[in-house]
């Protein structure tokens, strides 16, 4: 009888997951103190959910400042003028509302306010010696999950680097996940982010070291998100759609940030430090090339992933029904009209080599399920190319 290995299963923060849970953010927020910075992005600001957040606070008598100047791969020079926002109004705890652009720089913000330097100091896993100040995370967005994650990505634009800061220390203390925030989440947004967190789903449930826990959650937000995203995409009302792929998002997460994710992870990252290519995007463009790649790591993995994506796998052996999973998100990606190739998205041929070598330097290949050289990722790219 084969003896499961030990592991860890952490969730740092505590969820309040519903229709309407965003309405009780004045009341969470209470024993955080009685000033707060939200962090943003222009996006949900003009969408009008600030203003919402910003009511409900105040209703609780918490004074409130907007920080709104997050961009997609927020920058190290953006975290400081959060870092300085923060300071100057006297702020005492974070609500982070959006994707995963502003929880991040929101949780970088906590994070530098009680361990001092600046992000580029922590680059990596475990360098975070003090817990953040306390952060309500509220995605506008099911992608990155950031609101449960361990995790902050942040861009070091001189150098062209996207780097993580990894550690339990960085997580927020509450995640309101409340899938009316997605409502007005355009098309191709939520096209974009549903296949990032079904990236993550994927990653998670066939990487080296993944468990049980962490198993069943990624599976699940496989088929959830399977399922329900292409009615999410083509009727963003359809709040039945937005609650399942939020929940799915939910699990992805949850499984990722207890485990490690894989080589789309690996390969993604420089495509934003490099050209600036929106996170969800640029996984959704690997996804099938990779798992073409992995499929021979782990076929009876890649099987319960097609199944879970919908295919009828009966009557085939196991590695047909592997290869069957690739295809799925071929599909799935098709009829959300992701872009099909790098350089549709402003990708040049002659940085893949460049880029290559950057992703070689992510953990994530470490614990893909095919073991991987430098070759594999430059041939994965001109595939993808």
């Amino acid at each position: 009888m084969e003896i499961q290995k030990a592991y860890f299963f952490r969730v740092p923060p505590e969820v309040f997951y519903g229709i309407g849970a965003a309405e009780k953010v004045g009341e969470l927020a209470k024993p955080f103190g009685r000033k707060c910075l939200m962090v943003t992005d222009p996006g949900v600001s003009g969408a009008g959910l600030v203003d919402e957040i910003k009511t409900r606070l105040r209703s609780s008598e918490i004074d409130t400042e907007v920080f709104h100047e997050v961009e997609p791969n927020p920058s190290v020079e953006t975290v400081e003028k959060a870092l300085k926002a923060f300071k100057d109004f006297g702020g005492e705890f974070i609500v982070a509302v959006g994707g995963g652009s502003p929880m991040d720089v929101g949780k970088a913000v906590a994070t530098l306010s009680t361990n001092g330097g600046r992000i580029t100091d922590y680059e990596g896993v475990g360098k975070v010696e003090k817990p953040a100040l306390p952060v309500i995370a509220i995605p506008t967005t099911a992608g990155t999950g950031s609101e449960v994650t361990i995790n902050l990505v942040i861009t070091d634009r001189p150098k062209k680097h996207k780097f993580p800061v990894i550690d339990k220390n960085v997580a927020a203390r509450i995640a309101i996940v409340d899938p009316v925030m997605t409502l007005s989440l355009p098309p191709g947004v939520t096209a974009a982010t549903g296949l990032d967190a079904l990236t993550h789903a994927i990653e998670s449930y066939t990487c080296t070291i993944t468990h049980p826990v962490s198993e069943v959650l990624a599976l699940e937000g496989i088929r959830l998100m399977g399922a329900y995203l292409r009615q999410a995409v083509a009727n963003g009302k359809n709040l039945e759609a937005r609650d399942k792929v939020m929940t799915g998002c939910l699990m992805a997460s949850m499984a990722y940030s207890n485990t490690r994710l894989g080589n789309v992870h690996a390969a993604s990252t420089p495509l934003g430090g490099f050209f600036d290519v929106p996170h969800g995007i640029a996984n959704a463009i690997l996804l099938p090339y990779v798992m073409e790649f992995n499929v021979l790591g782990d076929p009876k993995k890649f099987a319960h992933i097609a199944e879970a994506l919908g295919e009828d796998i009966y009557g085939l052996t196991e590695l047909e029904a592997a290869y069957k999973a690739p295809e799925a998100i071929r599909k799935l990606s098709d009829d959300v009209e992701i872009p099909k190739t790098l350089k549709e998205v402003g990708v040049k041929e002659e940085a893949i080599e460049d880029m290559a070598k950057e992703a070689m330097t992510s953990g994530n290949i470490l614990v893909n399920p095919r073991a991987t050289k430098i070759e594999d990722i430059i041939s994965l790219y001109r595939a993808a190319y």
